[in-house]
């Protein structure tokens, strides 16, 4: 059942605020979903016992937990102190038959899909989700698999989940791919090619792929976790051509979780929205692995002020904020915080080439053109580009959000009733694929501020 509706109240106030702040009881923002649920994996495939700590407890990190332990791995989890203890099985999978459900969590899905494929020969596994997860294609990973010695069936529908996965190992080759619907797919090859046996596993691509930076963070990641060899080929005009990665053994770690920068976008934002606001995040900082610290140069471009160092990452409102054109390719999910904002800048934006965002955890372009148009903003769509056009008086009208199941509708939205009243978000709880406490957070952003504007 959906959960009860929440109106969303304006700030009335100037606010200056730093995620965490002890002395003030303010908490950090959660660890980030994309590299909890990498560093989870890449530690139970690694030789030896990881401590991860700043691990995010969400929906769908917590899918991936119960995943890995239905797949005979031995996790030690302490929600409290946001650490969990895994003890990595030198690549093998203990278990050798599990049936997985993996809900409406994309990540657990394609990461869990590719390294089923590591199972002792004889070993079977399943893999299914909600409704919505049946709709959301698998093929173009299910194909190089294929290619690489994977023995996989399709239970439904040709191209789609459920699936059901005959161990057998996997060779290390060349794979081409086509890189337009999902960087994940990607990323799932390469968390396991340590493992491929024999060669290195290099993946071909006719051209740069969507979301490139969340495959950087995973050879990044790889990386912290001993592979030696992951690697970027780019050609001469510097499109990126190629990546590859092992074969080897990973060594555990002991590691922190950075916050995630995709949820502290709503918190820049809304810092961006109001002239007399500041916000800063401790451990969100310019050598982050996390390709959606890119947002803030965005709010920069649009007349925020803007500050990256070693420590953190902080935005201060402006008096005016403009409207923006550009591909944001690179981070789609921010790309949906800057769709909401939008509706308080002056003058159209446009954002360029999101066509994967109709993939996701729902069809987000046709989402978005539906709930934008209710608050009285023109949408336009065309192709993969999306333009919004503020309400002509710059209010917006009262509506009730629909969220489709989808946490980052949710949250966007919620931009837009921090700053004007008027905006109901229906079925909250969706919050709780990545960011459960999400609504409580705001309100530290109502607490009167004891400093002024940092």
């Amino acid at each position: 059942m959906p959960s009860p509706p929440i109106t969303i109240q304006p700030i009335e106030h100037p606010f200056n605020i730093t995620f965490p702040d002890v002395e003030r009881g303010i908490p950090p923002i959660p660890g980030s979903k994309s590299l909890t649920n990498r560093a989870l994996l890449l530690a139970a495939l690694a030789d030896g016992t990881s401590t991860l700590t700043g691990v995010l407890f969400s929906d769908d990190t917590k899918v991936m937990m119960k995943a890995l332990q239905d797949l005979g791995f031995t996790l030690d989890i302490d929600e409290p102190n946001t650490t969990v203890t895994v003890h990595g099985q030198a690549g093998k999978i203990p278990a050798t038959k599990a049936d997985l459900h993996l809900g409406n969590a994309g990540t657990a899905m394609r990461f869990l899909t590719a390294a089923c494929c590591l199972g002792e020969p004889g070993s079977t596994y399943k893999l299914d989700g909600v409704p919505r997860m049946r709709e959301r294609p698998i093929g173009e990973l299910v194909e190089p698999l294929r290619e690489l010695g994977a023995k996989i069936e399709y239970l439904g529908n040709e191209g789609y989940p459920p699936l059901r996965i005959h161990a057998c190992g996997l060779a290390g080759e060349i794979v081409q791919m086509d890189p337009s619907v999902s960087s994940q797919f990607v990323s799932a090859l390469l968390l396991i090619a340590p493992y491929c046996q024999e060669n290195q596993l290099t993946i071909d691509f006719a051209y740069k792929p969507v979301s490139f930076p969340y495959i950087d963070m995973t050879l990044d990641i790889l990386s912290a976790f001993g592979c030696d060899s992951p690697a970027i080929d780019e050609r001469p005009d510097g499109e990126i051509c190629a990546v590859q990665a092992g074969p080897g053994k990973l060594t555990a770690l002991d590691a922190r979780i950075e916050p995630d920068a995709s949820n502290a976008t709503y918190f820049f934002a809304i810092a961006a929205a109001n002239p007399d606001a500041y916000c800063q995040i401790k451990g969100l900082h310019g050598g982050s692995l996390q390709g959606d610290v890119a947002f803030v140069s965005v709010l920069k471009d649009m007349g925020a002020e803007v500050g990256v160092d070693d420590h953190g990452t902080m935005v201060s409102g402006s008096p005016v904020l403009r409207g923006y054109s550009n591909d944001l390719n690179h981070i789609p999910d921010a790309a949906m915080t800057i769709a909401t904002l939008a509706v308080l800048a002056e003058g159209p934006t446009t954002i360029r080439n999101v066509g994967n965002w109709r993939v996701k955890e729902t069809d987000r372009m046709a989402a978005m053109q539906t709930e934008l148009t209710k608050l009285g903003a023109t949408i336009e769509v065309n192709g993969d580009d999306i333009t919004i056009t503020p309400p002509p008086n710059g209010k917006i009208t009262p509506a009730a959000i629909d969220t489709y199941d989808d946490h980052r509708m949710a949250m966007a939205f919620a931009v837009i009733g921090l700053a004007q009243p008027g905006v109901t978000i229906n079925d909250p709880d969706c919050v709780n694929k990545t960011f459960p406490d999400f609504f409580k957070y705001l309100d530290y952003l109502r607490q009167p501020p004891d400093h002024p504007k940092g």
